[in-house]
């Protein structure tokens, strides 16, 4: 058995291992590719691979990120995609590949380990309690768990999400929606950065897209709301950031700009929507009848 770090030109291999052994999930090339060499703080040194002669039996990717809500300047470290072959497991290559992440995070004085709720960029924001090995396993290494958040679905196929009564409403109250242009964006980031700041990185994704997969909100002139898509999982039908500010909440101005969102990912072919790491239930529900789809526990471990 041979544990080394991952090069590009394993990614093949990792793909293969991904999809064969994680039952729950399917992942393309360009979306591996995405979730590790196209992470903005991608290391090297930070992902491992395991081998059984020349296949792929275990994967482990890491990446830090800086920490919020704290007075001094922090980062944290993160599990990112972790896998081993069903015929591998208990044997103990799952804690080879985890011991040799921790290391470098204790050595770098990272004070906390997260597992997959990573800001930015993430395949899923915690764990699918179904993949039941994977949470024993964490718990065995000292993780507990913290909390809990759920991705939302909704079916596309049998809904409208045609917005334009809604629009002129609006329009008649001083809120002009429409899709984002290239001018528009250092003025949206600008907006998020002052009352949205974690969301600025995968909406400047959006904008690199064509089409542009923001819409936004003026208010008397002023951005004021956006919504976004395709900032990350691309292709997936992932749904958001969003964000209103707080002068033009409960106007209408929100449910329309999800809607645009929805319209445009029903164009690309896609049966069903995935709305993430969700917040606010009842307004996803309500105006476009998401459902709860999947459950994920989140864990964290102190270190010391």
């Amino acid at each position: 058995m041979e544990i080394r770090l991952f090069r590009e030109n394993d990614i093949g291999k990792i793909l293969k291992l991904c999809n064969e052994h994680m039952e729950f999930d399917t992942l393309s090339e360009s979306l591996l590719r995405e979730k590790i060499l196209g992470d903005p703080e991608y290391e090297e040194e930070l992902n491992f691979t395991a081998w059984e002669k020349d296949m792929s039996v275990g994967f482990l990717s890491g990446v830090t990120r800086e920490a919020t809500g704290v007075t001094v300047q922090e980062r944290t470290g993160y599990i990112k995609l972790m896998v081993v072959h069903k015929q591998f497991r208990r044997q103990a290559i799952g804690h080879r590949l985890y011991e040799n992440l921790e290391g470098i995070y204790r050595k770098r004085g990272i004070k906390k380990i997260s597992i997959y709720d990573v800001p930015y960029n993430y395949f899923m924001p915690g764990i699918d309690p179904r993949y039941t090995p994977a949470l024993a396993f964490f718990e065995t290494m000292g993780f507990h768990r913290f909390s809990d958040t759920a991705n939302m679905f909704v079916d596309l196929k049998g809904q409208d999400f045609k917005t334009g009564s809604e629009e002129n409403k609006l329009a008649g109250k001083g809120i002009i929606i429409a899709r984002a242009k290239i001018d528009d964006r250092d003025e949206v980031l600008n907006f998020i950065n002052a009352n949205f700041s974690s969301c600025s990185y995968e909406v400047g994704k959006a904008f690199e897209l064509s089409p542009i997969g923001v819409h936004i909100a003026r208010y008397n002139g002023k951005v004021m709301a956006f919504s976004a898509y395709d900032c990350n999982n691309i292709g997936t039908g992932w749904f958001g950031p969003m964000g209103t500010h707080n002068e033009l909440r409960g106007k209408g101005a929100g449910s329309v700009l999800l809607k645009r969102c929805m319209q445009d990912i029903k164009k690309q072919g896609l049966s069903e929507a995935i709305i993430p790491w969700v917040g606010p239930i009842r307004f996803y529900s309500y105006y476009v009848n998401a459902i709860v789809k999947r459950v994920f526990w989140r864990y964290e471990k102190v270190l010391a």
